[in-house]
This record gives C-alpha cells, structure tokens and sequence, in this order.
C-alpha cells in the first residue's frame, strides 16, 4: 500500500513515516501543499495522510483539488484543530476522515486499515452501492435514482454512503456523528438532523418509495 503523508512538521513526518515503514506500507513525503498536490499528480497512491495547515497552499485546498482529481482516493486529515467547525470544513472539502493531533500511532493505523477494509467492501470494477432505485457512483460522487443524476456535497455524500453501507440497520445519531463526523455531539446538537433533510430533500422527496426513514427515538435507517 502506497501512502502519500502531506505534512509541513518534518519531526511528525519522520515519525509517521518510519512507523509506517516498519509496517511494510511505502511511504511517500511532501513538505508543504503545491508540492504535495503536484506528487499526487505524478504517482499513483493509496491513500493520502493530509495535513491541514500547511505552507503554500491550505490542507483544505489540497483535499479540494484532490478530491476533483481523483474522487475515489482515501484522504486522512491530520491536524491540531479539533473544534466541531474545523471537523465539519474538512469533511466537508472532501476528507474521509479527520484525526486530532496529538494521536496515538496505533490509532492512525486502525483508521487506515478501516479505510482500506471499507475499500474492500466495494465492487471495485464498479464502484457503486445500490439500495433498491438508488444507486451511489462512488467515483463521480453522485446519487443515481430513475435514471436522474443527483449532485451532492462531500458530506452529503459521506452520510448517505455510511447509510448505504448498512443498508437495513437503525443507526442513532450519535452513531453517525461518531463515525462520520468524527465528533461526539452533546444531545442539543442537530447536524445530523440537518443532513438527513438535506439529502431526503435531494433522494427521497420527489420519488416513490421512500428510503430514507426515520425509527422515532431511535435514528435513522435507509431500506428498499
């Protein structure tokens, strides 16, 4: 697996890449942000580790022109900003997932290897999760249904790919803010909420039947 660490601190980078190394991933290191860019570019990679604040260009530029680029790369954000705004911008640029510095080693490798499972899950010739009339294009990054493109946002994308994935199970909204913001709402916030509406106003509400459903008291599911 060949990794691309995008990271200005060159004492983090030494560490991230020798312990990477020692686990027989090949790592690949770029110091600041057009330069990091431009190296992915170049050479094919599996993964992306991302610093966001970086010299030259921001780590949210980057991930934005990555995400353009190649729409199915696997991108990490690593940084020191952890406040829910921060988290939300970088989803929302087109991040898969978002660790906080100072982060344990062990816990970068299982996210890593989540997102390298997660991959594996998907036929990757097609790369397309189906429920019923809806089918999510996970390289062009958009929703499918009665033959109607339907473009949504990074994390737009990123909630209705989890429900996708466990198409058929009620996830709480702690659950989803957990796993796909990366961030342990108290009770009084609603993003979740948010984002279902804004995608049942996108999948759901012009077409028959209804997918996306709500189990009062308990979450949300999507089904077929």
């Amino acid at each position: 697996m060949h990794i691309l660490l995008i990271e200005d601190e060159k004492k983090v980078a030494a560490f991230i890449r020798e312990g990477l190394e020692e686990l027989d991933f090949v790592v690949s290191a770029a110091f600041d942000g057009p330069e990091g860019e431009a190296l992915a570019t170049e050479q094919a990679f599996d993964l992306v580790l991302l610093d966001l604040m970086l010299p030259g260009k921001s780590g949210l530029e980057v991930c934005v022109a990555l995400r353009a680029a190649q729409p199915g790369l696997p991108i990490i954000m690593l940084t020191a900003l952890g406040t829910a705004a921060d988290k939300i911008a970088g989803f929302d640029s087109g991040a898969d997932d978002y660790l906080v510095k100072p982060f344990e080693f062990s816990e970068l490798v299982a996210r890593i290897r989540a997102l390298t499972r997660r991959s594996k899950q998907i036929d990757h010739e097609h790369r397309m999760l189906k429920v019923g009339p809806l089918e999510l294009d996970l390289d062009k990054k958009i929703a499918l249904r009665d033959e109607k493109t339907i473009t949504l946002t990074a994390k737009e994308f990123a909630l209705l790919e989890y429900l996708m994935v466990n198409r058929g199970k009620v996830l709480s909204r702690a659950q989803i803010a957990a796993d796909v913001w990366d961030i342990h709402f108290d009770t009084g916030t609603n993003v979740v909420d948010v984002y279902v509406n804004f995608l049942r106003k996108k999948v759901d509400r012009d077409f028959e039947p209804k997918l996306l459903l709500t189990q009062i008291g308990m979450g949300y599911m999507i089904d077929a």
